[in-house]
């Protein structure tokens, strides 16, 4: 018997909450977090000749710049649909924002929208504590 998507996502949520439940988030996430410092170490002295306090310092700002351009992309997106909202248009079908915008969660420039939909699909991806 195959699973419906509903029915994955709530499979992957009891395995999620059980391994957190065992192990300590920071432990599971610790080679991640070590791989994304190590690729902009790599990005900033790509020959290993700086120093480490020098190498630390500028893949810090790299960092940094890179979150910061995410930052700003996003709120350009969010920037065009509320334009778009404003406009009379769908906030979701914008270049950028569409494909970031999670379907069924409700936004400041899409509230009409979202309560349009059935609460089934309104509520899909609310994160509980």
């Amino acid at each position: 018997m195959s699973l419906t998507p509903e029915q994955r996502r709530l499979r992957a949520q009891v395995a999620a909450n059980a391994r957190l439940s065992r192990e300590d988030p920071r432990d599971i996430t610790a080679p991640a977090r070590k791989a994304a410092l190590e690729r902009f170490e790599r990005e900033v002295d790509p020959d290993g000749t700086l120093s480490p306090e020098e190498r630390a310092r500028r893949a810090y700002h790299a960092r940094r710049s890179y979150f910061l351009r995410l930052a700003l992309a996003s709120s350009r997106a969010r920037a065009a649909a509320r334009l778009s909202a404003e406009r009379g248009g769908d906030p979701r079908l914008t270049r950028h924002h569409s494909r970031h915008r999670r379907p069924g969660r409700a936004t400041a420039s899409a509230p009409v929208a979202a309560a349009a939909r059935p609460l089934a699909v309104a509520t899909r991806h609310r994160r509980h504590p």
